[in-house]
C-alpha cells in the first residue's frame, strides 16, 4: 500500500509559500515602476513595449530549462531549494543595480539590460516554487496550498507597489532635482531587493524537501515507459511541423518591411522560426533514439501535453495577454488621461505615476484577500472551472472602468473586479494543473505551461506597438479597451476545461 504524504497544517503552508512574498515584491517593483523608468530615462510611449519585451523573452527561455533541471536536480539542498537561492541572489543584485542607470554611459540600455537579468533571476525563483507546492502537499491540499501561494503573491505585490507612495509620505523627495530616478524609486528598489532575498531564504530554511525516493513511493514509482513515451511519440513524427514553424517565421519577418510594421516584430518571426529549428533537431535526436537528451524531453513534452493543459493553456494565452497589456500601460494611461500630463519632470506626471502603485496595491491586496476568503468558497458551490470564468469576466469589468472613467478614486472600485481576476488567474489554473499531471513531471509542464504566459507577453510587447501606431497613435486609453475584450475571451475559453479532480474534491 502507497504511503501518503503528512498533511501540511498552515504553518507548513505558510514556510512552502513565503518565499513567493518576496519574489513577488520583485515583479511588482518592476511592473510598477519600469514603464517610468524607461520614460524618465528617455523613452517614447511607442517604444515601451519594446522595451518591455526582456521580460517575456527570458521567461519563455529560462522557465522550461530549470522546470526539466528541477525536476531531476537532487543535492545537498534539495530539489528546488537550489533555483530559488540562485534566483534570489540574481534578484536582489539587478534590483541594486537598476536605480543606478541614469549614471550609466547608456542608461536606457543599461535599465533594459537590469530589465532582462531581473526577470530572468525572477523566473529562476519562481518557477520552481510553483512546482514546489504539488511536491509538498497531498492532492486535497493542493488548492489551499495554491491558494496561500496567490495570498503571499497579493501580499508581496502590494509591499511592493506601495514602496513609492509610502516613501513619499514619508517625506522622500519624489521629483529628481537633474530629471533622474526620483529616491521614492531608488530606495523602493534596494529595500525590495533585500525583502526578496530575505523571503526566500526563510523558505529555504524552513522546509525539506522529499526525496526523490520518497516522492516515488507516495505517488507510486511512475513506469519508465510512461516517462519516456512523449519522447518515443516524438520520434514518430514527421519534420514537416518543424518546416511549418520555420516558414511562418519566415513569412512574418517578410512582411515587415512590407507592412510597415515595427522592428520588434522581426524577434516575434525570429522566435517562431526558432521553435521550428529547436523542434527539428529534437525530433532528429529522438529518432537517433537520444531520449535522455533534454532538447527532445522539452519538445516531447511540450507537443505531448495533457488534454487539460492544452485548454487551460489558451486560457493563460487570453489572461495574459490582458495582464501584460496592464503593467506597460497602466501608468501611460492614468498620467495622461487622469492627472493631464505626459511630462515625466512635471509634479503632475509623478502624481500619477505614484497613484499607478496605488491602484496596483489595491489589486494585489484584494487578491491576498479573495485567495483566502473568496476562492474556495465559490469553488465549492461552482467548482474551479466556472469560479474561474466568474472572476475573469469581473476583471474584464474592471479593465472597461479603466476605458470609460476619468476619476482617480473611482478607478479604485476597478481594481477590485481586476484584483478577484488576479487571485484566481494565479491559483485556480496551478490548482487544477497539479493534481491532474504526473508528480515527476510536475516541475517540467509548470514550465511548459508557463510558456503560454510568456508568449502572449511576446506578442504584446512586439505587435501592440504597431497596432497602436497604426490606429491609435498617442492614445493608450484604448489598451485598456483590448484587455477587456481579452479577458472575456478568457473566460469563455475557461468553460472548454474538463477536469478529474475539482476543488472540494467533485470530479
Amino acid at each position: 500500500m502507497l504511503r501518503e504524504k503528512p498533511r501540511q497544517n498552515f504553518a507548513g503552508l505558510w514556510n512552502i509559500s513565503f518565499g513567493f512574498f518576496g519574489i513577488q515584491i520583485g515583479f511588482a517593483l518592476q511592473n510598477a515602476n519600469m514603464s517610468r523608468v524607461f520614460q524618465t530615462l528617455g523613452s517614447s510611449i511607442d517604444d515601451l513595449p519594446a522595451l518591455w519585451v526582456a521580460a517575456p523573452l527570458t521567461g519563455l527561455l529560462v522557465q522550461p530549462i530549470i522546470g526539466h533541471l528541477s525536476d531531476r536536480t537532487w543535492n545537498r539542498l534539495g530539489r528546488r531549494r537550489p533555483y530559488f537561492l540562485t534566483g534570489a541572489i540574481l534578484s536582489a543584485i539587478a534590483l541594486f543595480l537598476m536605480p543606478l542607470s541614469p549614471a550609466m554611459g547608456a542608461p536606457l540600455l543599461f535599465a533594459a539590460a537590469m530589465l532582462w537579468m531581473l526577470d530572468a533571476s525572477l523566473n529562476i525563483s519562481m518557477e520552481p516554487f510553483r512546482a514546489f507546492v504539488g511536491d509538498m502537499l497531498r492532492a486535497d491540499q493542493h488548492a489551499a496550498g495554491y491558494a496561500v501561494q496567490t495570498a503571499f503573491i497579493g501580499a508581496g505585490a502590494v509591499v511592493g507597489s506601495i514602496f513609492p507612495w509610502f516613501l513619499e509620505h514619508l517625506g522622500v523627495s519624489n521629483v529628481a532635482a537633474d530629471g533622474g530616478l526620483p529616491d521614492t524609486v531608488r530606495w523602493s528598489f534596494w529595500g525590495g531587493g533585500l525583502a526578496l532575498f530575505a523571503a526566500v531564504m526563510w523558505t529555504i530554511l524552513t522546509t525539506h524537501e522529499y526525496s526523490p525516493e520518497e516522492q516515488a513511493a507516495f505517488a507510486g514509482a511512475e513506469p519508465e515507459e510512461a516517462s519516456l513515451q512523449p519522447v518515443r511519440a516524438l520520434a514518430s513524427k514527421s519534420y514537416l511541423g518543424s518546416a511549418l514553424w520555420i516558414a511562418a517565421g519566415l513569412v512574418v519577418i517578410l512582411t515587415v518591411d512590407g507592412f510597415g510594421l515595427e522592428k520588434e516584430v522581426l524577434l516575434l518571426g525570429a522566435l517562431l522560426a526558432l521553435y521550428g529549428l529547436l523542434s527539428a533537431f529534437g525530433i532528429h535526436f529522438a529518432k537517433r533514439g537520444r531520449t535522455a537528451n533534454m532538447l527532445s524531453s522539452i519538445v516531447g513534452d511540450f507537443s505531448g501535453m495533457p488534454e487539460v493543459m492544452k485548454r487551460l493553456a489558451l486560457v493563460q494565452f487570453f489572461s495574459w495577454s490582458a495582464l501584460f497589456i496592464m503593467w506597460i500601460n497602466t501608468t501611460p494611461v492614468v498620467t495622461q488621461y487622469v492627472f493631464g500630463s505626459t511630462d515625466t519632470a512635471s509634479a503632475a506626471y509623478n502624481e500619477g505615476a505614484n497613484w499607478v502603485n496605488v491602484l496596483f496595491t489595491v489589486y494585489n491586496g484584494v487578491a491576498a484577500v479573495a485567495a483566502l476568503a473568496l476562492l474556495p468558497s465559490l469553488s465549492r458551490r461552482f467548482g474551479q472551472v466556472i469560479t474561474h470564468s466568474i472572476c475573469l469576466t469581473l476583471g474584464a469589468t474592471g479593465f472597461l472602468m479603466f476605458f470609460l472613467v476619468r476619476d482617480a478614486n473611482i478607478l479604485l472600485l476597478a481594481e477590485i473586479g481586476i484584483g478577484i481576476a488576479w487571485a484566481s488567474i494565479l491559483a485556480m489554473p496551478y490548482a487544477i494543473l497539479a493534481s491532474n499531471l504526473p508528480q515527476a513531471k510536475l516541475g517540467i509542464y509548470m514550465g511548459l505551461f508557463n510558456i503560454f504566459i510568456v508568449v502572449p507577453q511576446l506578442l504584446v510587447a512586439t505587435v501592440m506597438g504597431s497596432v497602436m501606431q497604426a490606429f491609435f497613435p498617442g492614445e493608450p486609453i484604448w489598451t485598456m479597451l483590448f484587455a477587456a475584450i481579452l479577458w472575456l475571451i478568457s473566460a469563455a475559453a475557461m468553460l472548454r476545461v474538463r477536469t478529474t479532480i475539482s476543488y472540494g474534491g467533485e470530479k
